[in-house]
């Protein structure tokens, strides 16, 4: 199975890959967006949206995005896309009984991205998808795992004086901003005037086709594995 970029959907007997997101702000709202109108989007089917509420204390409001200030709708953004599609979407704590069962039982996903979330993953969910839990994450592409880890690493790279940033997509696991790193998206400039917002803004379009396209080699690489 292969990524297309025509309109028309591939021939092929193969099931759709079931993903879920979990995802907030800018890079979420891109990276799904991207999941449901790009060319993934008739190899995978979009089976659950988790996302912030930036009102909870559970997500770090205070630690992460949200800390700045930003429009109401920036809150509710993928909640709104999601439901647009009629996905399935969750905005409370994921580490309830609830939300394993509702993993389990009713989205079974294939795999999951990650793309602006607040909450730590436990080994019961990144273990669940068969093809692979991943994170979304800034940094530079000095060396992994990156010096920029944590709740709010644009601000980090801006008290470093960063003239450019990169998002890495590696594979959750237990710590914050540790797995094994999959691959690297082109150099996004930083222009020397803008915040932590604008930073969100200007990589995100950036992070969803990056992710789509690193998501279409992992199915790719598994449909091949399969067929042999």
């Amino acid at each position: 199975m292969h990524a297309f970029s025509s309109d028309s959907p591939p021939v092929t007997t193969l099931p759709k890959v079931r993903m879920v997101m979990f995802g907030s702000f800018y890079r979420g709202y891109y990276v799904l967006h991207e999941l449901l109108h790009g060319a993934l989007r008739h190899q995978i089917e979009v089976v659950g949206v988790a996302t912030d509420d930036a009102t909870q204390s559970y997500v770090s409001p205070g630690k992460r995005v949200w800390q700045y200030p930003h429009a109401p709708a920036d809150r509710s953004m993928v909640q709104v896309l999601a439901q647009s599609h009629g996905i399935d979407v969750y905005s409370g704590r994921v580490k309830t009984p609830e939300f394993y069962d509702r993993m389990r039982r009713d989205w079974r996903p294939d795999l999951c991205i990650m793309a602006t979330f607040g909450q730590k993953i436990s080994p019961d969910l990144f273990e669940l998808p068969t093809l692979g839990f991943y994170n979304l994450h800034p940094c530079i592409d000095d060396g992994w795992p990156s010096r920029y880890v944590g709740p709010n690493p644009f601000q980090a790279l801006l008290d470093g004086h960063k003239t450019y940033t990169v998002i890495a997509m590696h594979r959750v696991d237990s710590d914050f901003d540790t797995g094994e790193l999959i691959a690297y998206s082109e150099r996004i400039a930083i222009p020397p005037h803008v915040g932590v917002i604008d930073l969100h803004k200007i990589t995100s379009p950036v992070a969803g086709r990056f992710a789509a396209a690193q998501i279409g080699h992992i199915i790719h690489l598994a449909c091949a594995r399969t067929s042999t």
